[in-house]
């Protein structure tokens, strides 16, 4: 069978975009000899519709779609994803569902067996899972159509989850091909994970399997594509391109190969790069504000921007104060050069002096402290969100998984902005993939990446005068956030016990710091936001 799948990128909620993308990729496949188009989990409603759901014209409007979707397609049949009302009496409101579509013909339904609710999955608390499943019949074969977590084996997933077998299911019912339509979110290892379990599974029922996956960026989640499929040996059949859309046809008797991997930090980047696009324009904005330092986590962050929104509409701004190095306005204005982008000048010695100097009267008699280096950072948080309201750019934050972890970073000064562009990216991955976007040419100044990292807020100031290495800092980091590992357990595996404490103390107390912070782009298993909820006001000591 020629199977069209239809990689795309919705907008969650943009039921009319949504049907008209739908019916675009359709008649485009049906073109190419496509005997049966498929689209992503959700592709009518977006994935995660979230408690849009809930409003009253939601569901009643995607099912009005939907109809008009069957009005409009050929003989060639159509999978589309939806939500539809759950006609129970019992259990929740709505199931996550994909409806097959042909002229002339009573759409036929598929409902979701296995419903995640974990990490970033909050799928029950919308949707009424089913209780059976049945293959569907397209002109003679028997079709297997499962939805996303349907098809993850418990060898793939955090725990034994499931009782619920519905691939297993399905074979023992003799299907000739199974179809995954899938919203499965990116995050690092995610894309050859994802590979290994379809092989896997492609072996386990004796049949091919073809998989689409969304792409898009929506909020904190960057759905990455790589839509793929296999034959009943596990080779691959047919790999769509990562982090963009792509409508291709996979002829299931066809020759297989072997799957292609995408350098590790070429995934990062490009999971970044259409984040940060889909973000802005889903949500109306064309152009960005970027405060550059001189250092690598707003040098990084406007080189993400430039390649996502275009070096024209990406502004950046620069901000000396007294205890600023000439080298780090320089560095910024080379990197502003190097990516051909606007870079302004605006001092802030004069304002910061101003500033101290209204409060003198209820400060005096106290020593400079933090304080005065967290004025800084709020001077230059108000200018550009400023900026931002004025000009209409959204103000892109720049700092860091490892800085957000602990609380080195200032609420109302450099937190302001409206997406935490590298906040799901520990430091010295920072490093890393910097480097690697330097592999070719300099982009990235490379005194940028080589000189020691620091705010610059008081006179020779450095990060590990407050942090740990951030080699040491990350590796616990991962231990304590990804890991979930006590401090008893992170000691026990060779790290002193003062530097855990320390690093333990940090990340808790500073959850409030985060509760407030823009949304990140989420590209490790654990990210600060989605799918990690810690109360701010607890007791518990590990």
């Amino acid at each position: 069978m020629k199977v069209g799948i239809a990689q795309i990128n919705h907008v969650v909620g943009d039921l009319e975009g949504n049907s008209k993308l739908i019916l675009d990729a359709y008649w485009n496949l049906v073109d190419q000899g496509a005997e049966l188009v498929v689209t992503p989990e959700l592709s009518l409603t977006g994935y995660p519709p979230r408690d849009l759901i809930f409003k009253s014209g939601f569901v009643s409007g995607t099912l009005d779609w939907l109809d008009y979707l069957h009005s409009k397609v050929a003989d060639v049949p159509l999978l589309v994803g939806y939500v539809d009302h759950h006609a129970g009496k019992v259990g929740k409101p709505f199931e996550n569902a994909a409806a097959l579509l042909q002229q002339g013909r009573e759409k036929q339904k598929v409902v979701k067996c296995l419903l995640p609710t974990y990490d970033v999955f909050d799928e029950a608390r919308y949707f009424q899972p089913a209780e059976s499943v049945k293959p569907l019949d397209v002109g003679g074969i028997k079709l297997g159509v499962t939805l996303c977590e349907d098809v993850w084996s418990e060898e793939f997933l955090p725990s034994q989850l499931y009782v619920k077998d519905p691939a297993g299911a399905l074979a023992e019912q003799g299907i000739d091909l199974m179809v995954n339509m899938s919203a499965s979110p990116f995050h690092a290892g995610k894309v050859e994970q994802r590979h290994k379990m379809l092989a896997f599974l492609a072996r386990r029922i004796g049949c091919p399997v073809v998989y689409c996956n969304a792409v898009a960026g929506n909020d904190q989640l960057i759905f990455d594509g790589n839509s793929i499929s296999h034959c009943p040996d596990g080779k691959v059949l047919l790999q769509c391109p990562g982090f963009e859309e792509s409508l291709s046809i996979v002829d299931t008797e066809a020759e297989s190969g072997d799957f292609n991997a995408e350098h590790p930090m070429q995934e990062i980047y490009s999971a970044l790069v259409l984040g940060v696009r889909d973000y802005l324009h889903k949500c109306g904005f064309k152009s960005a504000v970027v405060g550059l330092s001189g250092g690598i986590d707003s040098a990084l962050t406007v080189a993400l921007a430039c390649d996502a929104l275009g070096a024209d509409n990406v502004l950046g701004v620069t901000m000396p104060s007294e205890f600023s190095s000439e080298g780090s306005v320089d560095d910024s204005l080379t990197l502003a050069n190097n990516l051909g982008m606007r870079c302004e000048t605006i001092a802030i010695s004069e304002v910061f002096k101003e500033l101290k100097g209204s409060l003198s009267g209820l400060f005096d008699g106290l020593a400079e402290d933090v304080t005065e280096e967290n004025m800084q950072a709020r001077i230059r948080g108000l200018m550009l969100m400023s900026i931002s309201n004025k000009i209409g750019h959204m103000l892109l934050t720049t700092g860091n998984k490892s800085e957000l972890a602990v609380g080195y970073c200032t609420i109302y000064g450099d937190m302001c902005g409206g997406l935490a562009v590298i906040s799901d990216l520990p430091k010295t991955i920072v490093y890393e993939l910097s480097r690697w976007i330097n592999r070719e040419n300099e982009i990235i100044p490379w005194n940028t990446i080589t000189k020691a990292p620091s705010a610059e807020l008081r006179n020779d100031q450095k990060d590990q005068d407050t942090l740990p290495e951030y080699d040491l800092l990350d590796q616990i980091l991962e231990l304590y956030v990804e890991q979930s590992l006590s401090v008893a357990d992170i000691v026990g595996r060779g790290y002193a016990e003062e530097i855990v404490r320390w690093v333990q103390r940090q990340v808790d107390s500073n959850e409030w710091k985060r509760g407030q912070a823009a949304p990140g782009l989420r590209v490790t298993s654990k990210a600060f936001g989605a799918g990690r909820r810690i109360p701010v006001a607890q007791g518990f000591k590990c």
